[in-house]
């Protein structure tokens, strides 16, 4: 049986409920994040995202594209309180319900509770429920696979719904760019752009030998999606153990070339453990890969969680210079981890709820590394 799967995705989350709460905040720019030379966007709403502004970004930049934005410190235990709301309702129709963040999830509904033969049907009637219980809009994409309904949530964002029928797969993937395509990066996109393949339906065109001699066993893979093949099944209660973030270059680099990209990752990887409102972290991993594809790691347990993006580079700095390998050495691809989650995600305010002591302290104190 083919399956019918929906990806459902929060409009501006964060941002949306501070609106919701604050009705002084509508129609504003609103920016939620701390102030500060350290701080990162966790959302912005759609009046912000007209200025530039999106997640990720260092506040004090956010702030130079809108200086009338509003800015709003997060309440995670709010918008956690919220999103349960919105899990609830998703519950209701399937148990097969694959939680991605606070406010996007996938649901298989091959086999709904109310029995709805139209996974459009059942879209529809989430959409409602969310909108009706919560104040909140949500988009939803509706089509045979999870890959294709997460692009098709985004496609009339926000507040909107687009199915793709089975039968309508290839006419919609073909005009797509490849950069659209799951694990199709910058550097990826960039390779096949360099063979001639900017469209889905070029790469369609060769054949998976083409691609294996080109991307290893990734060309198979790259295959399958031109064809809007997915297997991948919608995996209830999964839970997050780690969070990852890599760049690799277009050109190899020295070590000592690597201090803005550590730099980026590591913001990117806080900036993901908050808006995901995961348990706090207490291991840092630095991983490396050399210009002739050695791949070395290094990692720093800390007794205390990290409190900001900035205390998770001075642990990676350290960490770099515990690489050994010659000053000459070329690198092809960094990046940074976090895992060790050990305990209740706290609402991550900048304070009481973390120790006093940044991890820089400690290390300086002579914590054993991993």
């Amino acid at each position: 049986m083919m399956r019918k799967v929906l990806h459902i995705d929060m409009d501006a989350f964060y941002a949306s409920v501070e609106q919701r709460d604050n009705p002084s905040l509508r129609g504003r720019p609103v920016v939620v994040a701390w102030k500060g030379p350290r701080s990162v966007v966790c959302a912005a709403s759609y009046e912000a995202r007209r200025f530039g502004i999106h997640s990720a970004m260092p506040a004090m930049r956010a702030e130079r594209l809108c200086p009338t934005a509003v800015f709003v410190p997060p309440d995670f235990a709010r918008y956690k309180r919220v999103s349960g709301q919105v899990q609830e309702i998703f519950n209701r129709h399937t148990d097969l319900v694959e939680p991605l963040s606070l406010d996007e999830a996938y649901l298989d509904v091959t086999t709904n509770t109310l029995a709805l033969p139209s996974a459009t049907q059942v879209a529809r009637m989430i959409r409602a429920a969310i909108h009706e219980e919560t104040g909140l809009t949500a988009s939803a994409g509706v089509a045979p696979n999870k890959f294709l309904a997460k692009i098709a949530s985004d496609w009339n964002k926000p507040d909107g719904l687009y199915v793709i029928r089975p039968s309508r797969v290839l006419e919609f993937l073909s005009g797509l760019p490849v950069g659209k395509l799951p694990g199709v990066g910058k550097v990826m996109e960039s390779r096949l752009r360099d063979l001639g393949i900017q469209r889905v339906d070029q790469l369609r065109e060769r054949t998976v030998d083409q691609l294996e001699r080109s991307f290893g066993r990734w060309g198979l893979r790259l295959h399958q999606l031109s064809m809007g093949i997915d297997e991948s099944a919608v995996m209830p209660h999964r839970v997050r153990k780690q969070i990852s973030t890599e760049d690799t270059f277009p050109d190899d680099r020295r070590l000592d070339q690597l201090d803005t990209p550590v730099r980026q990752l590591a913001e990117r990887a806080w900036s993901t453990a908050v808006r995901q409102a995961m348990s706090h972290p207490h291991t840092i991993v630095l991983k490396l890969k050399t210009h002739d594809f050695i791949n070395l790691s290094r990692s720093q347990t800390l007794p205390s969680p990290p409190r900001s993006a900035a205390d998770i580079i001075e642990v990676a700095k350290m960490l770099m210079n515990r690489v050994t390998l010659p000053a000459d050495t070329r690198y092809r691809l960094v990046g940074i981890g976090l895992t060790g989650f050990k305990s209740p995600h706290p609402d991550m305010r900048q304070g009481d709820l973390f120790a006093t002591v940044s991890s820089a302290e400690l290390i300086t104190a002579g914590v054993p590394p991993t």
